[in-house]
This record gives structure tokens, sequence and C-alpha cells, in this order.
């Protein structure tokens, strides 16, 4: 979890933060389209996996030397999908306040996918209270909680 203290435009101080999620929250209408098959898929195609390269070892001969490139390729290739799927996790990114002078407390949260995407959104909200006073603009992820 990352915070960042801002003083804003009008002078309020703003926490933002920005925190990974080990999991994918259901949202509204989403819910439907994250349902996965669960933790008995990974085991299995895991299980899997290490079975078909236990018989590719166990069925060479003897005198096989494999080269360089061929182990940088099994490496590649059984590390790709987990940091793919370390570099996709959703970030939640909250901006909150607790108020100034006759200003009320607020407080503003979004999600986004990617830790390039939740810095560079990080920097972007900002950016926005230094200037504007508020973390969302037009397009921007992050609502106003009640």
């Amino acid at each position: 979890m990352t915070t960042k203290t801002v003083i804003a435009a009008d002078y309020r101080e703003w926490q933002v933060s920005r925190r990974i999620e080990w999991t994918t929250p259901a949202v509204g209408d989403e819910f439907e389209h994250d349902v996965d098959a669960g933790n008995g898929a990974v085991v299995l195609i895991l299980g899997t996996l290490v079975f078909f390269w236990l018989v590719l070892v166990v069925w060479v001969p003897g005198g096989v030397v494999f080269p360089w490139f061929y182990w940088l390729v099994v490496i590649v290739g059984l590390g790709f999908f987990p940091f793919r799927w370390l570099l996709r996790r959703p970030f939640t990114i909250t901006a909150k306040t607790q108020g100034g002078y006759d200003l009320p407390p607020e407080k503003w949260t979004g999600m986004v996918r990617g830790l390039a995407t939740a810095r560079e959104e990080t920097k972007v909200v900002v950016r926005s209270l230094k200037n504007r006073s508020t973390p969302g603009h037009a397009d921007s992820p992050l609502q106003p909680i009640n």
C-alpha cells in the first residue's frame, strides 16, 4: 500500500493511497463474467503441467544434453503467466480528506487494472488535487463515496 499526502489548491490535506487487490471483487453487473472455475481448476492444470514435464524428462535417453536455450524457453514459459497475472492485478485508489473550514470530509475511490495504470492514475489524482481541489475528472475511475 502506497500513501501520499497532498495539499490541494483549497489548502485541504488529502491522503491518496493505492493498494493491490489479490482477489477481483465482484461488482454489480460484472459478477457473472468474473465467475471462474475456482482453485480446483488451478490444481488440475498445474498438476497436468508438472506431469507433462516429468514425462518429458523421464523419457529422454541417457546421453542427451539439453542446450542452454531450451532451459531459457522452459523458464520463460513457466514464468510468463504468473508474471502477467501479477502485473494485471486490480488496484484500488482512494483519496480522502478530513475536510477543512466549512468543507465536509470527502472520500473518493475507484479501481484500475495493472501496476503501470495504477501509478499513472495516482499521479493524475495528485495533479488534479493540486490544480483543481478535486480528485476526480471527466473520465476518472474515482467516484465519491458517501
